[in-house]
């Protein structure tokens, strides 16, 4: 069936189009009880009917405005937006900008009662006798259209009504809802709500965000010029666009002025003097997204992508994203700014975003007892463009939080044997054989979780697990080789215990694979050493752990959110849950403690606060750690290789080579300067002491000397 529009493109059918539009009209406007020449009363009957149809009242929608995202004091980290829009009253709003709309777009908006008679007749008689077309939208219809527009992109239609594509029955309906909106609304409402949701090119919508955009200033403060210059980009926002077409938005703007003129609005001389001027534009774009995140790009991502996967704010992702850009959400968050500006110092520092190393650093910062992620920093540059030091890729987190597969772990996974190894009724102060440093092929390990109770070793040379220091093949306790970071005494130690039982303590301190969220595999014990990868973020929330008795807090970057209307989202607080008993904290705390004041001595710092912490190192030396922790703050700190798993050994970083590249080469003092910064900003106290110490002298490093096993 041919449309309305085709049927009027001949003569014929403009004739007939004009005859059937004036009666619609008439009978909108005659059945709203409004002046004009009467119809058939047949006609009338059908029409009154046909309008029935139509919704009797607008839906009353909120507009779409852009989402904030908040650090915990309220600083401003990011802005999230379809359509940027800063919504003002309209005492806000420049008399100058109020009577340039209505001189331009519905010289008798004062006058009608949501549509215009005269301006339909008008446009009829014009519309069938010419090539041209001409429309008689008032500023109410106009606002009326918008509100539907609004609706639909907030329920993600794409359904597009925007004036040129709509049929006569869709104007009835617009003129249906003007009059309903004039009987609910004061002309000034509907001027104020108008002037906020119209379109004025681009993304920018409403008169506040258009004066900030063009000219820098506030909508109250418009001149004659400007408020004229944006009356005029209402027809077109695209062609009188000043950027993009300063002449025609010349042009423009003084067809609006001389309209201003002629309806007493300004004298003689202002027109003189703004029809002489120029745009003077100002240009203050406002970037949307984590890209414009000067502060924490990475964690404004992080937090997109948990808006994006909570079912708090939608049934699904399109809705959660619309929601997003268009909801006028304010996210509170749980990042420090000041501890991420200490985090992000720190990682420039270590190794600079275009050095040809070509290594990342990254530190994220929860903190005990909530989960709340304080910190979260890396040395790239966020940007999707080719280049060296730049990516969108975030180090901190999983995969499905827009991470990678994560980096090995190395020997930051031993807290989580030693743990295992107390949970079994065993003591740190322990003497383990760690002669053995090959398991052949076959060689079977307990694992109770696994098809027949156990796992062999798979490959057909065995497995053959190295010391980095010479001379620790040899009996010593389970203190001694964690403090020393002893490969053949943490595998020794596994042999003892049960595979399943580890993978259980790292499960329970919410350790998985960063690239697909699952447990520890104990199908081959190589984990024990650090062969899986992790995400920073995961390492640091397992060791907060560690700093509060045992009692595990999922990570989280959202505190709380409510959208334009006041409305809260529940995001849900802290979630918590004991998963190491305190004492076997306490007694692996005093290993810990020793390895965090050693690293603390060969960095050349001081923290000032009690902390543990541990390196780690993969094989490769591609990927290394420190993670540590005050009782006020978990942090991991990650040098290393994120393109590929060429060893960064003898590699020039930051202008300087290597020999070797450990966790406590560039690890450990990132972590070390970080603390140093922050331990101003957070609380910390001592950790809990064991009720039953093994050791005599716990505080004293006398037992670690080189040479010993420990025991003395």
């Amino acid at each position: 069936m041919r449309s309305v529009r085709s049927a009027l493109s001949t003569t014929t059918g403009k004739v007939l189009g004009f005859l059937g539009a004036s009666v619609l009209a008439g009978v909108l406007v005659a059945g709203l009880a409004l002046p004009l020449a009467a119809t058939g009363g047949a006609t009338v009957a059908t029409g009154s009917e046909l309008l029935d149809e139509f919704p009797a009242e607008l839906r009353e929608e909120p507009i779409s405005v852009p989402s904030r995202v908040l650090a915990s004091d309220g600083t401003e980290l990011a802005t999230f937006y379809a359509e940027n829009r800063k919504p003002v009253g309209l005492d806000q709003i420049s008399l100058h900008m109020q009577e340039a709309i209505v001189a331009i777009e519905d010289e008798r908006f004062y006058e009608h009662g949501g549509v215009d008679p005269q301006g339909i007749g008008r446009a009829l008689v014009n519309n069938a006798s010419t090539d041209s077309e001409q429309g008689a939208s008032t500023i109410t219809q106009q606002y009326v259209n918008n509100m539907l527009i609004n609706a639909d992109m907030l329920s993600g239609k794409e359904k597009l009504t925007i004036s040129g594509t709509k049929t006569y029955m869709d104007k009835l309906r617009e003129m249906k809802l003007a009059v309903s909106v004039e009987q609910e609304m004061t002309k000034d409402q509907i001027l104020e709500g108008y002037l906020n949701i119209v379109l004025l090119g681009g993304r920018t919508y409403g008169v506040e965000a258009a004066a900030r955009y063009y000219w820098g200033v506030p909508a109250s403060e418009l001149t004659i010029a400007q408020s004229a210059t944006l009356a005029g980009l209402v027809k077109s926002p695209n062609g009188y666009n000043p950027q993009t077409h300063p002449d025609a938005a010349v042009e423009r703007r003084n067809v609006v002025l001389d309209s201003m003129l002629a309806q007493g609005f300004i004298t003689d001389a202002e027109h003189a003097e703004a029809t002489a001027s120029d745009l003077g534009l100002d240009v203050h774009p406002e970037q949307a997204g984590c890209i414009a995140s000067s502060a924490a790009p990475y964690f404004c991502d992080f937090v997109q992508h948990e808006v994006r996967s909570n079912e708090a704010f939608g049934p699904d992702p399109e809705s959660r994203e619309q929601l997003l850009h268009r909801g006028g959400l304010e996210i509170t968050t749980t990042l420090d700014p000041q501890l991420q500006q200490h985090a992000q110092a720190s990682v420039e520092k270590t190794v600079p975003a275009s050095d040809a190393s070509g290594a990342g650093s990254a530190l994220v910062s929860v903190e005990p007892g909530t989960g709340n992620v304080r910190a979260m920093a890396q040395n790239t540059r966020y940007s999707p463009e080719e280049g060296r030091g730049n990516t969108v890729l975030n180090f901190n987190v999983d995969a499905a939080q827009g991470g990678g597969n994560g980096f090995q772990g190395g020997s930051s996974l031993k807290p989580y044997v030693a743990a295992a190894w107390l949970e079994d009724g065993r003591s740190m102060a322990d003497v383990v054989d760690a002669s053995q440093d090959h398991w052949r092929q076959g060689e079977q390990f307990r694992a109770s979780c696994q098809p027949g109770g156990s796992v062999s070793i798979p490959d057909e040379g065995g497995w053959k697990v190295n010391n980095v220091i010479d001379d620790m093949k040899r009996p010593m306790t389970a203190d001694f080789g964690l403090y020393w970071s002893i490969n053949t005494v943490m595998v020794n130690m596994a042999q003892e215990l049960d595979l399943c039982d580890i993978t259980d303590v790292a499960t329970r301190l919410g350790v998985h694979r960063a690239d697909d969220g699952q447990p520890l595999n104990p199908g081959n014990p190589s984990f024990i050493l650090g062969s899986e990868e992790f995400a920073p973020m995961t390492q640091a929330a397992a060791y907060a752990a560690f700093a509060d008795d045992g009692r595990y807090c999922r990570p989280r970057a959202i505190e709380s959110v409510k959208d334009s209307t006041g409305k809260q989202y529940d995001v849900g607080g802290p979630d918590c849950q004991q998963a190491l008993d305190p004492e076997v904290v306490a007694q692996l705390n005093e290993t810990l403690t020793q390895i965090g004041r050693r690293n603390a001595e060969e960095a050349g710092v001081d923290p000032g606060v009690p902390m543990g912490g541990k390196t780690g190192t993969n094989n490769s030396q591609s990927s290394t750690w420190y993670i540590g922790y005050t009782s006020g703050l978990s942090t991991a700190s990650w040098v290393g290789r994120y393109t590929d798993l060429k060893t960064l050994a003898g590699t020039r970083v930051n202008g300087q080579e290597h020999e070797h590249f450990w966790g406590s080469t560039l690890a450990g003092p990132q972590w070390m300067e970080f603390m140093e910064q922050a331990s101003g900003s957070v609380e910390a106290e001592p950790f809990r002491t064991p009720t039953d110490s093994p050791f005599q002298d716990p505080g004293s490093t006398g037992r670690y000397r080189m040479g010993g096993n420990g025991t003395g």
